[in-house]
């Protein structure tokens, strides 16, 4: 197949603390590489960029070490809770499931509803779709997870939110970690798509609704595609993806979007990052808080934000 576009491809695994040396930094690289070379290889196939974001967006659902499916972290009461989105730029479609449970690939759900005239479910409506399907019901629970909350119910959750990554060794701090999982793609065809998926901030109030299943978090249209991770108010005050994406369609370079919108972040004094792709196949990462957990690939090799230094703001390759 004739490629009429370079693809380029951008997924992260949450955004927060420092990880814990090299044996840490290594452990999520090789687990974000792993997603970046399937997925990436998938759109040199041909597959479209939601079909690509998707397929991304399972991999890293299944990967226990991410805030994602396998591996979410529970809620005050103990219970998991998952919400993820798709938004496909080309046909301008957004569809999310908020507090979801018992499902292995939340996305799944996501990707079907793509085509409803009802496309973003609650906890009841999203159940009863999974039932209709025949999805297997799943228990997301790692042991990891259930000691973390454990330890947080002995401190009567003292911790504002889990670790972004399910492995206490890996982090300087359980309290300073923000999960969520995300792939942004740009297909052969000069499309663009973006998905976002997460288990929620941890030991949150039942009921509390997550960035991620909403256009604030996870936003793409015909000229730039954008997934946040962090603090999903902070995200939802600042109305982050859409406003990058609005900017980068009103003529700003996804360069300059990202710096104007991170700039104001900063002074607001917002805790998050995003990745961002535009259809020039640009690729962009920022940052507010001290790591994110970013990789990519730009059409010739792959790259990750893993060891940028902590002031770092935004980056960008065009």
């Amino acid at each position: 197949m004739k490629l009429q576009v370079q693809p380029k491809l951008i997924i992260h695994g949450g955004a927060g603390s420092s990880l814990h040396g090299k044996g840490g930094l290594e452990a999520v690289r090789r687990s974000l590489y792993t997603v970046v070379e399937e997925i990436y290889a998938l759109l040199l196939s041909g597959a479209t960029a939601s079909v690509a974001v998707v397929q991304g967006c399972q991999m890293l659902e299944d990967d226990p070490r991410f805030n994602a499916g396998t591996g979410s972290v529970l809620q005050s009461d103990g219970q998991i809770r998952m919400s993820a989105s798709l938004m496909d730029g080309a046909s301008g479609r957004f569809s999310g499931v908020i507090n979801v449970s018992r499902v292995k690939n939340p996305i799944e759900l996501v990707q079907f509803l793509q085509n409803s005239p009802d496309r973003v479910l609650s906890d009841y409506g999203a159940a009863e779709l999974a039932r209709e399907l025949q999805v297997p019901s799943y228990n997301a629970l790692t042991e990891l997870r259930l000691q973390e909350w454990m330890q947080e119910r002995h401190d009567n959750f003292k911790s504002t939110m889990a670790g972004v990554v399910a492995e206490p060794e890996l982090v300087e701090s359980n309290n300073a970690g923000r999960g969520t999982i995300g792939v942004v793609a740009l297909d052969a065809y000069g499309r663009l798509a973006t998905g976002t998926s997460t288990g929620g901030k941890g030991f949150e109030r039942i009921g509390r609704v997550s960035d991620s299943a909403m256009p604030a978090g996870n936003y793409a249209n015909s000229q730039a595609a954008v997934s946040c991770t962090g603090i999903g108010e902070d995200i939802i005050d600042e109305c982050l993806a859409p406003r990058i994406v609005v900017r980068v369609t009103d003529g700003m370079s996804l360069k300059d979007a990202m710096q104007r919108s991170f700039a104001e972040a900063h002074k607001n004094q917002r805790d998050f990052g995003a990745i961002a792709l535009d259809a020039k196949g640009a690729i962009a990462w920022g940052k507010t808080s001290e790591i994110l957990l970013a990789a990519y690939h730009d059409g010739e090799k792959l790259g990750d934000t893993l060891e940028l230094p902590i002031e770092t703001q935004i980056g960008c390759l065009e």
